[in-house]
């Protein structure tokens, strides 16, 4: 049996398909930057909608490709927030052939721990999933203990703090409070054992800090960050403008808009949770949700 998982986060889109085994057949990801001016505006501009619409188009192809014989398609922040998240989701339905199911914070947060925490044993552990509008942050072992959905992400600390570039230290040190508070409310639990760090905003800083000519997903898996290396990063990035963030060689240039507030988000993050480093990990949401497919728990209705 061969099966998809399907993400539509706030900044990208991802399509994962897998055999029953759990073996990767095809692992993609776009950004197309779907909540893009959500928190000004309340709704995902047509644009961005279209963005979104054109690729999931090219999933469904790919699928057809594979011969994927179940799927789940979930969207996350942008369309939980946006008024016009279901119409959002007419439109997407439309582009793939079956209608993507939008989920609960408390819902993405389990896909995110499942995909990054499976053959861990069960140990205590500490998942950081910083997307585009929000982040969670999930403590468990055999179980999830504690976990939160906070209405911070990449894309909206940039449209809310951070929205021109370079900055000055004073709009540097907002965008640190802003996320602070937030993250205090409420305040995560102290880090007993593993934390790991998972999706864009991780994987592209650790490339960043490794040096890397271009992305290299097995350097990245398993790479750890010092909370001292986040700080560095985010002081790396602080002085460059968009067009030289996107120059640096291991960057997905459409991701460069963005990264610094991811880079704040993840520096605030580590330091909330008292931990000294954090493992990077491939693994995440989109694993978490094949998982689910392939047991049958969750799929989306054609």
């Amino acid at each position: 049996m061969i099966v998809a998982a399907i993400d539509i986060g706030s900044n990208t889109v991802r399509l994962l398909t897998v055999t029953n085994d759990g073996s990767e057949i095809r692992r993609e990801v776009a950004i197309t930057g779907l909540a893009a001016g959500v928190d000004g505006s309340g709704v995902l501009s047509a644009d961005a909608v279209e963005r979104t619409a054109n690729v999931l188009a090219s999933y469904a192809r790919a699928m057809d490709e594979d011969g994927v014989e179940a799927v789940a398609a979930v969207a996350t922040s942008a369309c939980r927030d946006a008024r016009n998240g279901e119409q959002v989701m007419d439109r997407l339905a439309r582009a793939m052939g079956f209608r993507p199911e939008i989920i609960r914070g408390d819902e993405e947060a389990a896909l995110a721990f499942s995909g990054a925490t499976a053959g861990s044993g069960g140990t205590s552990t500490t998942v950081i999933d910083i997307g585009g509008g929000s982040t969670e942050i999930i403590v468990g072992g055999d179980e999830i203990a504690w976990s939160h959905s906070y209405d911070i992400g990449s894309v909206r600390l940039t449209d809310r703090v951070l929205p021109d570039r370079p900055v000055t230290g004073a709009e540097l040190r907002a965008a640190q409070d802003a996320t602070d508070h937030i993250l205090a409310s409420p305040s995560p639990p102290s880090a007993t054992g593993t934390v790991i760090g998972v999706a864009g905003t991780f994987t592209s800083l650790s490339a960043i800090a490794l040096g890397l000519d271009r992305y290299d997903r097995d350097a990245v898996h398993g790479s750890v960050l010092s909370s001292d290396d986040l700080d560095q990063l985010t002081e790396r990035l602080s002085p460059l403008t968009v067009a030289q963030t996107a120059q640096i060689p291991s960057l997905d240039p459409k991701r460069a808009p963005v990264i610094l507030a991811g880079s704040v988000i993840a520096s605030r993050c580590v330091r909330m949770v008292d931990a000294a480093e954090i493992v990077i990990s491939e693994h995440d949401l989109l694993d978490g949700l094949a998982a689910a497919v392939l047991a049958g728990r969750r799929s989306s209705p054609a």
